[in-house]
Parts: structure tokens; sequence; C-alpha cells
């Protein structure tokens, strides 16, 4: 994950939400004077880990330096119904201007960190990692991934740049796993992941010394011939819409990574709101 370019990210993601939100400024906030001074608390509706804290105060930076922000919880932290995980103090108009782009952050970012806790946690104790996708919101990958990072899970690749991942489009274009293999070493010396779908394909990623092989969409029986199989000689990911019911089926048949997209596609915004009162 590239934490060096969070900050950067930050800055870039809240700007454009504040310029979408508040166009050429809000009008019902000029309803209130603009030297009152108010105070806000913010609280869940769910049970949640929370993240998305750098996110919201940048909003109300951008806003109004002078609006204080004081957290209770950390990203990371797990928060319950009702509980109170921040307040803030400032100008009425900041505050109203602000609230909803803040919440949409904190909302968002908690419920991917939510989603990843609920996987990492099945799989405590053991050598295997729960891992996220590509299939993020354009745009926003590294705020996704850093919701994965904080829930616990681990981020795969950022992009097609930072890892070769030989996918089964490749394959064919290629004309083979070994092809792929031999064309990807004349450019790269890096470590090579594989996407494999059947037994055959495995022994060919094996032979080829393929650094992680990829078993896509396989039955938990045929995992567990293809975990014989590799004994070790390879890191091993499963991956192939795997939700949390699917787990128990994997989690314990000493697979390194199993790759989850809903850690991201299908994650549920928590219930996050904010209380205004002078």
């Amino acid at each position: 994950m590239l934490l060096e370019a969070l900050e950067a990210q930050i800055e870039h993601d809240t700007r454009n939400a504040l310029e979408e939100d508040l166009g050429s400024g809000d009008i019902t906030a000029q309803l209130v004077p603009q030297d009152q001074i108010w105070k806000a608390s913010v609280y869940t509706s769910d049970s949640a880990i929370l993240c998305g804290r750098n996110w919201f105060d940048a909003v109300f930076r951008h806003l109004d330096a002078s609006i204080d922000v004081n957290w209770y919880s950390a990203d990371g932290d797990p928060v319950k119904p009702h509980q109170v995980v921040c307040t803030l103090k400032g100008p009425a108009r900041g505050l109203l201007s602000g609230e909803r782009t803040a919440l949409n952050f904190l909302q968002t970012l908690s419920g991917t960190a939510t989603i990843a806790h609920k996987y990492s946690r099945q799989v405590d104790g053991l050598n295997t990692r729960i891992l996220d996708t590509r299939k993020t919101t354009p745009g926003l990958r590294i705020f996704e991934k850093y919701a994965v990072h904080c829930g616990g899970g681990t981020n795969h690749r950022f992009g097609l740049f930072d890892a070769v991942l030989i996918k089964d489009n490749h394959i064919k274009l290629a004309g083979g796993i070994t092809s792929a293999i031999q064309r990807v070493r004349e450019k790269s010396s890096g470590k090579i992941e594989v996407e494999t779908t059947n037994l055959d394909e495995v022994r060919e990623a094996l032979a080829m010394n393929a650094d992680i092989i990829m078993l896509d969409n396989m039955a938990p029986e045929t995992v567990k011939k293809a975990v014989v199989m590799i004994d070790g000689k390879s890191k091993i990911e499963v991956s192939g819409s795997i939700g949390l019911p699917e787990l128990s089926q994997f989690n314990q048949l000493g697979i390194d990574y199993i790759s989850v997209g809903a850690l991201t596609h299908s994650a549920r915004s928590v219930d996050i709101s904010m209380n205004i009162k002078s």
C-alpha cells in the first residue's frame, strides 16, 4: 500500500468532495449568524470498526481551521451503538456545511474496515491472511485499502505497476502459463503470481516455479489436493466469491492468502450521525 501518498490523497479527496457538495456556496448555512459558536457530537448507531478520522478532520480544516475536533476513538478501534466517537466545537456555519461530507467519509471507510474485521477475525490464530483486491471504487483505491488495513486485512498489490499477477486472460493471450511466466521473467525479476483454475494448471505453475499460485474458483476438495501438490514450494492464494459463510471451508486448509473482493466492492456504510447543539 502506498502509505506515503496517503496525506496527499486525503487532501485531494476532501477538496473534491467539498467542491461537489458546496458548489458556489452553502445557501441554508447562511441562515445562521456567522459568529455563532456551536458544539456537536458524532455517534454511531451500529457496532463497527471506526475508520476515516483524517478525512473527517480535513473536511472541517478546509472549511474553518478554528473548528476543534476531539476524538475518543482511533482508526481501527471497535465502537458500539450510541457511542460518541468525537465532539466538535466551532462556528456553526462550518459545522453545518461540513457535516454530510465528513460523515460520508467516516461512514464509508468504517464500513470497509468493519467488513475487513469480520473476515480477518475468522482466521485469527492461523497463518492465513485476508487480502483485498483491485475491485475498488475508481479514484478511491487508497481510501478503501487503508480501511481494509485498519480492519485487520492485508493489502494485495496496489495496482498493475507494483506486482505481477498473471490472470486467465493474460494466459490465453500468451499461449499458456509456461509462455506467460517466461515472458514476464524476460522483463521483471520480481515475484510472480499466477492464476490457476484446475490441477493441471497448478502443476504447470509449480513446474515454472511461480512464487504464488492462485487457486481461483476451486471447490474446497480441489483446493485440498492442490495444497498437497504444492507442498510448500509456492505460496497459495485462494480466490473466487468467498463470502463469510464459505470462509470456514477454506481457512483450515493451510492456505497463505484468501482474497476477497467484497471487502471493497460490497461494504455497507456504517450508520453514523452528528448532533449539533448551540
